[in-house]
């Protein structure tokens, strides 16, 4: 048996599942030995490379997670908040590493990966890449260091099929400002203005989505204060940054005890 790590993609024929697939296929560090998709879905069946458009890769598309998980090391996961939920349990079953970039999950569905979390390694993030999780450093840092005379925004910028928003990395970097100024991000978030909203209360921290064209992901954390505005950026032009650091997440995760990591733990910030 190899001592390469095997990893199954699970919601293969997106635009993240083709990259991830491709990324771990043109990886000498792990092999991809299972792809998922939903049921009833055309790519059931079928060889994941001709399914693609290329050349068989000899990994069939199933709708049985459990039963690519058996054989894997690892599952790389960025699909839906309720899919994700049912991989959690299946990948603890399997003691498998349970990558997670899924968006959009609430509090709730957050909190209810504990149980899985007991028996095997998540790690969990908004965003995947190192430019951003070193952007949520520097806007903690930032934050603490300045007073409420600051007001912060969060903007960011996604593609016109982005289902959710504020996006993860723009909570992540919400919860990062929250946390250097030491306040709950819950009780300072603004998320919507529209009409006669009134002046803006100081302290809070707002929001802003932008949805249009094939935008990969943008995101800006804006200190504006009475005179001087600090802009901290980061663009990201291609996905397979995030598929690189969900990878790399996944190789991080061989041998970690059973627990909830991210990727400031990953990548030792």
């Amino acid at each position: 048996m190899t001592h390469i790590p095997g990893i199954v993609i699970t919601g293969a024929s997106g635009r993240m599942g083709q990259m991830l697939i491709k990324t771990v296929t043109d990886s000498d560090q792990a092999r991809l030995v299972g792809v998922v998709e939903r049921k009833g879905h055309d790519w059931i069946g079928q060889d994941i490379g001709e399914a693609m458009g290329g050349q068989a890769l000899g990994v069939t598309v199933t709708d049985d997670p459990l039963e690519a998980f058996a054989q894997a090391q690892a599952v790389i996961d960025f699909t839906a908040p309720e899919a994700t939920l049912e991989f959690a349990a299946l990948a603890a079953q399997a003691r498998c590493v349970h990558v997670i970039g899924t968006t959009g999950m609430s509090d709730e569905q957050i909190a209810a990966l504990e149980p899985a979390s007991r028996h095997a390694v998540i790690v969990r993030a908004g965003n995947m890449s190192l430019g951003v999780n070193l952007l949520v450093q520097l806007t903690k840092k930032v934050a603490a260091a300045l007073d409420e005379d600051f007001d912060i925004e969060v903007i960011e910028g996604h593609h016109h099929h982005k289902v959710d928003a504020p996006s993860g990395t723009a909570l992540m970097l919400g919860e990062a400002a929250a946390e250097g100024r030491g306040v709950k991000l819950e009780d300072v978030s603004d998320r919507g203005r529209d009409g006669i909203t009134g002046p803006r209360k100081r302290g809070d921290i707002g929001f802003h989505a932008i949805r249009g064209g094939d935008i990969v992901g943008e995101h800006d954390v804006l200190f504006a204060a009475p005179g001087e505005r600090i802009v901290l950026r980061h663009l990201a032009s291609d996905r397979a940054v995030f598929a690189r650091g969900a990878l790399k997440a996944a190789l991080w995760g061989q041998g970690k005890a059973p627990g909830q990591y991210d990727m400031v733990d990953v990548l030792g910030l």
